[in-house]
């Protein structure tokens, strides 16, 4: 399923620069990249997803002739300038970080090189997409990382901030390792697993809940998980659970994949609670499910309680990224190339504020993993240019606090770039994986990570470097930038 045709998606202002270059010809090829500057919910990394549906958008930038009469009615736009839109599409590259890989703050998830009108109108789309699905990826993976292996669902859409926000997050969600949604169009369009039991209105609905229980085992007897705290978890619901259960025993001898699911109360008391009684009943086996506003602390805290929680519904606290509602992504121009160049001229952005000041330059990322064990040493930001050897030492330093200097031995590690070609010269030459591929992926991803930087509170840090030739250039910008503002003062 292919989106709508998003081309106005866009701040104004990108249209009324691209307007600015269009009345003063330019033929300058520049570089944009897309990062963050913080990993989300305090956390040790972020994980990069949305690519694909940057791909749709690009795929699909054109101008449509209502299109092309909005803007006229906003009696901003000259002719000439709109007739040039009509004929308008996509001619640079772009280059980007794969769905499902953990990524770190400061390097390009994403790069455009192309004409400066075409870069410019790219912004705000792709911050938009890649913005919200890597924080919703970010947020699950540290729910799923909580959760220690046990199942945990999506079921956020009814909380989300609209049907875009349900659909694409459910999709991050999945990513990042959900077992599933509640959402069955996200379902339908990407082909993932969607799953979900009953409502307490189903109990109500009925004269008792022991037939309402017995109603629904009758009709989904394979995935029969029945909702105890309508009216009395331990005296009512699992009594009455057990009591279907063994019913159902009787009638299908191959009766499996029953459980329980707890909305409410102390979720650690219930489930152990609970535990005991269906284990005495023969069902030790059955799934306790739970839900009722978790996030990753609070199954981190059930989990260390001691709660009988195998399966975990996760909805607004997911899909919203409730306490971390922003990933903060920026695109920033980097260089620029002039007519009839070879090569481009680094720009970089001053700040007073250390944390935004940009990274000069055609850049790509080479990721450094220890050899023996596949983990993460750190992530590398060079020049596009540049080789390496990993035969060779590689001293590496952190490029705020230049005191800090790390010498990684010849041998003890393997190199790999991070950007992939995803467009070349307006055609897209990347084929995106299916989302349960994705989820495989991200798996394997987040298994290169140490455990210091995955825990929840306080992780460590990666390192993300520059290499000694960008870094160079960077303080040589630096530099000249700070001697021409001596001059104004």
């Amino acid at each position: 399923m292919r989106a709508l045709n998003l081309t106005l998606l866009t701040d104004l202002y990108e249209l009324t620069m691209m307007q600015g270059y269009f009345k003063n010809p330019t033929d300058q090829i520049v570089v944009f990249d897309a990062f963050y500057r913080r990993n989300p919910c305090e956390g040790g990394y972020a994980i990069a997803a949305g690519l694909e549906q940057i791909i749709e958008y690009v795929r699909d930038l054109h101008f449509t002739p209502d299109d092309i009469e909005y803007l006229k009615s906003l009696n901003i736009f000259e002719r000439d300038f709109l007739e040039y839109l009509r004929g308008f599409h996509f001619t640079g590259d772009i280059y980007a970080i794969p769905e499902g890989t953990v990524v770190f703050p400061r390097e390009p998830l994403l790069k455009v090189i192309a004409p400066v009108m075409e870069a410019q109108l790219l912004e705000t789309a792709i911050l938009n997409i890649v913005n919200h699905q890597s924080l919703i990826a970010t947020k699950a993976a540290r729910v799923v990382y909580a959760a220690q292996g046990d199942g945990v669902m999506e079921f956020g859409l009814r909380r989300a901030q609209g049907p875009d926000a349900g659909i694409y997050g459910a999709r991050a969600a999945v990513i990042a390792g959900c077992v599933g949604t509640s959402n069955v169009l996200t379902g339908q369009m990407f082909d993932v697993p969607v799953k979900g039991t009953h409502a307490h209105s189903w109990i109500m609905s009925f004269p008792d809940e022991y037939t309402a229980f017995k109603t629904y085992a009758n009709l989904y007897p394979d995935a029969c998980i029945l909702l105890v705290d309508t009216y009395d978890v331990l005296k009512s619901g699992v009594p009455n659970a057990i009591r279907v259960f063994q019913e159902m025993k009787e009638q299908y001898p191959d009766f499996k994949g029953y459980g329980i699911r707890i909305d409410s109360g102390d979720l650690a008391y219930l489930s152990k609670k609970a535990h005991i009684l269906l284990e005495r009943a023969g069902f030790g086996d059955a799934i306790i499910s739970a839900s009722s506003d978790l996030d990753e602390h609070l199954i981190d805290s059930l989990k260390a309680q001691g709660a009988k929680i195998n399966s975990w519904g996760v909805g607004t606290n997911l899909i919203t990224s409730k306490d971390c509602p922003a990933f903060g992504g920026v695109y920033k121009l980097a260089a620029i190339r002039e007519s009839g160049d070879k090569d481009f001229i680094p720009k970089i952005k001053l700040s007073e504020n250390s944390e935004k000041v940009t990274n000069p330059g055609n850049k790509t990322i080479y990721r450094i993993y220890d050899k023996e064990n596949g983990k993460i040493r750190a992530d590398l930001i060079c020049l596009a240019d540049e080789a390496f050897d990993d035969s060779k030492d590689m001293i590496i330093f952190d490029p705020l606090e230049t005191w800090k200097k790390t010498k990684i031995e010849g041998g003890t590690y393997i190199l790999r770039e991070l950007l992939v070609p995803v467009f070349l010269k307006g055609e897209c030459v990347y084929q995106s994986p299916s989302v349960m591929e994705i989820q495989a992926i991200c798996r394997k991803e987040q298994d290169t990570l140490w455990d210091e930087t995955r825990r929840l509170v306080n992780p460590h840090e990666v390192y993300v470097d520059l290499s000694d030739k960008l870094y160079k250039i960077k303080s040589e910008l630096l530099e000249e930038m700070g001697t021409e503002a001596l001059k104004y003062q």
